[in-house]
């Protein structure tokens, strides 16, 4: 493989990782949080600490969706233009 398609998909996983973090760090503060509450309060149930779970992911995803958006639409467009450049014969 090229360089070039190397960093390309460094960058990509570097960008999933990035839009990924705003749903499972809100994800994370909320389970954390259910399950402090379910501790101090000693109820166990299953719905409980999901229901907040994925509201949180939710919330995050509609905040930071335009964020996210921006960042995959960009990095789709450098990918693209540089598609011809990949595609020519080293010499």
């Amino acid at each position: 493989m090229s360089g070039a398609v190397l960093h390309a998909l460094r960058e990509a996983l570097v960008l999933v990782a990035l839009v990924a973090a705003p749903p499972v760090v809100a994800a994370l503060v909320a389970g954390v949080l259910a399950g402090v509450l379910q501790t101090a309060t000693q109820v166990r149930d299953a719905s409980l600490s999901v229901v907040p779970r994925v509201a949180a992911a939710l919330v995050a995803l509609v905040i930071a969706g335009p964020w996210i958006g921006g960042q995959v639409s960009r990095f789709w467009s450098a990918i693209l233009d540089a598609v011809p450049t990949l595609a020519r014969p080293a010499g």
